[in-house]
């Protein structure tokens, strides 16, 4: 097993947290371990889930965006036609494919530090190593890990707003819940 270093902004889980995902997904999040990333304002954007939830099912997207006005702005960004160009891009340029092949590597082992799910052992997210296929989760993994980490997710943030230092667009988040976090 590969040893990473600690996620750089990952807090517990609190009672509060899981609400607000309920709020922000519309549903209950199942498998959470932790907060990988949160707001500005102190919301959850990134949680971590284990590999297998509660009832046996494998669940490969370990780093799981739940920022509702980020997942908008990039699901805007994959209707454009980004992700089919980003794939051209990465058959066609060595380096950009492999630094998004240790994204790749990096997600298994980062995931595995929770657990093993026989089923998706191989499988990343957002169609890491070859392909972009879901910068939803691109993005995930370079917010909870930091910049350079995913390359992909490195061209994309950027061309959004606020993306990289989630930048609060909450709106109705309570004043004492941002003092608290």
């Amino acid at each position: 097993m590969t040893t990473l270093s600690p996620l750089p902004y990952e807090t517990p889980t609190t009672a509060d947290d899981l609400e607000v995902m309920r709020e922000q997904l519309g549903r209950d999040m199942r498998g959470v371990v932790s907060i990988a990333r949160r707001c500005s304002c102190g919301r959850p954007a990134v949680v971590r889930t284990a590999p297998r939830l509660e009832d046996g099912t494998p669940f490969p997207s370990s780093l799981y965006l739940t920022l509702p006005w980020l997942t908008l702005e990039l699901s805007r960004l994959e209707a454009t036609g980004l992700m089919a160009e980003l794939t051209e891009q990465l058959a066609q340029d060595e380096a950009l494919s492999s630094a998004y092949r240790a994204a790749h590597e990096r997600y298994l082992a980062r995931r595995e530090e929770l657990g093993d799910a026989e089923e998706v052992h191989h499988v990343s997210a957002g169609g890491m190593p070859t392909r972009v296929k879901c910068f939803h989760a691109l993005a995930g993994q370079a917010l909870a890990e930091g910049p350079g980490v995913n390359p992909i997710a490195d061209l994309v943030l950027p061309r959004i707003d606020g993306a990289g230092e989630l930048r609060c667009r909450c709106g109705d988040a309570p004043a004492e819940q941002a003092e608290t976090r």
